[in-house]
């Protein structure tokens, strides 16, 4: 394994940790103060949204586990082709989030994609 693609990878499982971290905090901490603090709610505000950031937190656990599921598969051509899918699907996710929520997405989840993939391309 050449270096480049230890970078790859591990900006990849960089991605993928920050979906986790995504799930847990719209699942389980969106109405707690950490939740509250990061995205800038209410508790009424959060009580409200709760359902729809935990089926989103969802969403960005599929991606995590997309993210995972290219770095473990065995077969290297059928695991690029995975890790390109998913991080092209965190970059459209983080762009359209950018665009509609808040343009603080392009730094947290867009950029971070954008560097794993740009990095797995050259392996």
């Amino acid at each position: 394994m050449t270096i480049i693609t230890v970078i790859a990878n591990g900006l990849v499982a960089l991605v993928a940790i920050l979906h986790v971290y995504f799930l847990v905090l719209e699942m389980f901490l969106w109405t707690k103060p950490v939740g509250l603090k990061t995205f800038g709610n209410s508790p009424e505000h959060a009580d409200l949204m709760a359902v729809l950031a935990a089926n989103q937190g969802l969403y960005n656990g599929f991606l995590a586990a997309g993210l995972f599921w290219g770095l473990l598969h065995p077969t290297p051509a059928f695991a690029f082709q995975i890790k390109v899918f998913f991080l092209l699907c965190v970059i459209a996710a983080g762009a359209y989030g950018a665009y509609t929520v808040s343009r603080r997405m392009l730094f947290v989840q867009t950029a971070p994609a954008v560097l794993a993939l740009a990095v797995l391309w050259f392996t």
